[in-house]
């Protein structure tokens, strides 16, 4: 398979806090690819690295095949979208994007055609005369990968670039970027610490967390087959339960609450024995709610699990609308509300009755 982009063992110290810590990746030509973590996780610092803005202590980047750790920045073939975009106020749209082409010494007839070229393509054709003030966020956006693209980079860096845009817009741009990589073909890596942006446009993510990745992988196998307890608890919204490992029989999990539930799912991370301390995450889509019918706490039907409880509030959202449940031992449980209006009625302080597939609580253990 042909890479854009391979790191490998790459770490980098500042004093005595290790930054990046020993990370490997590969990013075949052509992929979007994002590097998903919390704030302070790594991850920009690692892009700043492949940029050439720091160097790494050990390890090896590659771009191509070749290796750039001893390139200057403009020296690599790679552009960069900041989440403050970075466009050039006194200059207009066309001038914008025709910047580092002229930097590069490019005759202006080639100027013209590529900066026209790259504007149709992004769906700004007649903007080349407008400036930077009379555009909108989204159409700003799409001018900063512009002024990026029309250098035909072998990877595009975006550094959060949607952070600064209010929500409509940014779930529009979400589609608009995931449309434009597809129409360039150029490989996008994406950093961000909100998953639903790296979950939406994404061939692959990398979930990163104190330096290092936990996970590497298609967004949908990250979400339903997390490998940590952090990915289960970071990568979109689970409810959580601690407890102990009553029996352990090949990847089913037995667990004993510490409010005395008992409830069963399956190890996320290997083999887990009696006595472990544990903890199981369950989606809040994976949770049907009805009334209560009176069952026993944990009990159910062969291969799910039941727990009882009473409304504390219901959370209108549309299509993502929630119900949260108070269990007996003062939980909160979240449950999705389905489309089909199975819980219309329900107010606060009514009896309710949760019940999940086994198979859909992942267990991890606990340090």
């Amino acid at each position: 398979m042909e890479y854009d982009l391979e790191c490998e063992h790459v770490t980098k110290r500042f004093g005595g806090l290790t930054a990046v810590d020993d990370v490997s990746l590969t990013i075949p030509k052509g992929s979007f690819f994002s590097i998903l973590g919390p704030s302070g996780c790594g991850k920009t610092t690692l892009m700043r690295m492949i940029a050439g803005f720091e160097t790494p202590d050990d390890g090896s980047i590659r771009i191509r095949g070749e290796s750039v750790v001893r390139l200057p920045p403009n020296k690599r073939n790679v552009k960069m979208v900041f989440q403050h975009l970075a466009l050039f106020p006194m200059m207009n749209v066309g001038e914008n994007i025709a910047y580092g082409l002229r930097c590069r010494g490019a005759r202006k007839d080639e100027i013209s055609r590529r900066v026209g070229d790259v504007l149709e393509r992004v769906g700004l054709p007649d903007s080349a005369g407008k400036e930077i003030h009379q555009l909108s966020g989204g159409q700003k956006q799409r001018i900063a990968i512009a002024r990026c693209m029309v250098l035909d980079p072998d990877v595009l860096l975006l550094d959060e670039p949607l952070g600064a845009l209010d929500l409509k817009l940014r779930e529009h741009m979400k589609v608009e970027l995931k449309l434009l990589q597809q129409q360039f073909g150029t490989t996008f890596l994406y950093i961000t610490h909100d998953q639903s942006e790296a979950l939406v446009m994404s061939d692959r993510v990398a979930v990163m967390k104190d330096g290092r990745f936990e996970q590497i992988d298609t967004p949908q196998a990250l979400y339903h087959a997390p490998q940590t307890a952090f990915v289960a608890g970071f990568v979109g919204d689970s409810n959580r339960w601690h407890g102990k490992v009553t029996r352990a029989n090949g990847g089913e999990v037995i667990l004993e609450t510490d409010a005395g539930q008992v409830l069963t799912g399956v190890s996320g991370a290997g083999p887990m024995n009696a006595g472990d301390s544990a903890d199981v995450y369950v989606r809040p889509e994976s949770i049907s709610t009805a009334r209560a019918d009176g069952a026993a706490r944990g009990a159910g039907a062969e291969g799910v699990n039941v727990l009882e409880g009473r409304v504390d509030s219901l959370l209108f959202n549309g299509a993502s609308s929630r119900i949260l449940v108070r269990a007996v031992d003062d939980q909160l449980i979240e449950a999705a509300v389905p489309l089909t209006g199975t819980v219309a009625g329900f107010q606060p302080g009514d009896g309710v009755t949760l019940s999940w597939p086994h198979t859909h609580g992942k267990c991890f253990p606990v340090d």
